[in-house]
């Protein structure tokens, strides 16, 4: 599968991807593991080099990334190694023990380095995928309301694509992202959201489930996976909405469907940012329905078919505005009805 962001084969289906997991991050009989203390600074600016089998530490890896954030004047090597900024694992799931990592495996969130410095780092710590320019604030949308202007992190250098894995009473679940633009989602193996949801759908399945939020389409897809013979997903986010429908095709052995059909490239959403009226994003053929759509949740009235009386997910990104949710659910009941609940 071609990568939207790095027009490379980065990105593969579920299945292929969940084949490489027994022994993805496990180290071979000659790697060797030097555990360091984040929260002091790194005692010498040295590192070691991956091992034969190409793998390495995630300690060995960030103290490589320390030294030369450190030579490039962007860290003081006074400063704690825990500064150099946050790790997130290609792909993502529960863990036991510290991954020892390989090519491309690890996408760096840090406040640090400059676009200089990511070039650097690219080309000299072989595990990086990509290096994010973070900042005080969640990337997206962060207000129901849609008034205001989404904030994004900036990708200094690589690719900053990405999947996590969550796992399901069926099985896992595959879910990319471009993680300057959307938040992050790590699965830890208890999953509380899917849990609500799997009570919500039942067994047998609801006839319809709205993702009304869906973000890049988690508990949609999980819904579809469980069975729901109609989903649809809707994100105002246009980043969100394009990996609603990408994590649908690259999950789509998993449902049953013939055809996945995306209407719309990450490219031309980039154009309409936030949508208000639903714009359809993507759809199935086959035996089940899922569709995915970019729009304000409230104008969804439009898309669903009347009467169908659905179950409803509506993850909003505040949940303690208690005062909006409780109207959101009086306008949804009124228009739409159905089970509704807040995972």
């Amino acid at each position: 599968m071609k990568c939207p962001v790095c027009q490379t084969d980065c990105v593969r289906s579920a299945k292929d991807i969940l084949a490489t997991l027994p022994s993805l991050f496990r180290p071979c009989a000659d790697c060797s593991a030097r555990v360091l203390d984040k929260r002091a600074p790194l005692p010498k600016l040295e590192f070691a080099l991956p091992c034969s089998c190409g793998k390495r530490f995630i300690d060995e890896v960030f103290a490589h990334i320390y030294v030369i954030m450190v030579e490039e004047g962007n860290m003081k090597p006074t400063e704690p190694l825990i500064s150099v900024g946050s790790p997130l694992v290609h792909p993502g799931f529960p863990m036991e023990r510290p991954p020892f990592l390989s090519d491309k495996s690890l996408l760096l969130l840090t406040q640090k380095a400059t676009k200089h410095t990511a070039a650097r780092l690219m080309n000299e710590v072989p595990e990086l995928r990509g290096v994010v320019k973070t900042g005080n604030f969640i990337p997206g949308i962060a207000s129901a309301d849609l008034k205001s202007v989404p904030k994004v992190y900036d990708l200094l250098a690589g690719c900053d694509v990405r999947a996590d894995i969550f796992p399901l009473r069926r099985g896992p679940l595959v879910m990319y992202k471009q993680q300057s633009l959307v938040h992050i989602e790590f699965s830890r193996g208890y999953a509380p959201k899917i849990l609500a949801l799997e009570q919500h759908v039942g067994m047998p399945p609801a006839k319809m489930f709205i993702d009304a939020c869906s973000g890049v389409g988690t508990l949609g897809l999980t819904a579809a996976y469980l069975g729901v013979p109609h989903v649809i997903m809707n994100d105002a986010w246009y980043a969100s909405a394009f990996w609603s429908a990408f994590n649908l095709e690259v999950n789509r052995e998993y449902f049953k469907v013939s055809r996945v059909k995306i209407f719309e490239q990450m490219e031309d959403m980039q154009k309409h940012p936030v949508e208000k009226n639903p714009i359809k994003i993507a759809e199935t053929e086959g035996e089940q329905i899922i569709e995915v759509y970019q729009g304000d949740f409230r104008k969804l009235f439009t898309v669903i078919p009347p009467k169908s009386l659905p179950v409803t997910a509506m993850d909003l990104f505040d949940k303690k505005d208690t005062r909006a949710i409780q109207q959101i659910e009086r306008e949804w009941m009124k228009k739409i009805g159905g089970d509704l609940f807040v995972p």
